[in-house]
């Protein structure tokens, strides 16, 4: 099985970015906790911000390994996984918006 990655492209307000950080930072921590974690990696738009202005993508080892980890967050409006956390992106507090995605490599 091809590893997958969680992309998730972040709209983040000026005055946010903290927040944003930190949250961020929680979630990782959580998922290095779950098998089929490999890594995760954030940016931030160091040129001409337009409305996407941080991205983070989180790297499992197979489409199965993510969707344990989110497992019922596909099915409610909150994205509350069976350890009560937020995921698909909805643990960012508003006004932050999260534009999820989970993609395979198709070429190197």
């Amino acid at each position: 099985m091809p590893q997958i990655s969680a992309i998730n492209c972040i709209e983040v307000p000026d005055g946010m970015e903290d927040t944003a950080i930190l949250v961020r930072n929680a979630y990782v921590d959580y998922f290095r906790g779950k098998a089929g974690f490999v890594s995760s990696t954030f940016y931030r738009a160091s040129t001409a911000r337009g409305r996407i202005n941080f991205i983070n993508i989180v790297v499992w080892e197979s489409q199965a390994a993510y969707d344990a980890v989110v497992n019922e967050g596909y099915g409610n409006a909150e994205g509350l996984n069976a350890d009560g956390m937020k995921v698909l992106g909805k643990g960012f507090p508003e006004p932050i918006v999260v534009h999820p995605g989970v993609f395979e490599i198709i070429a190197n």
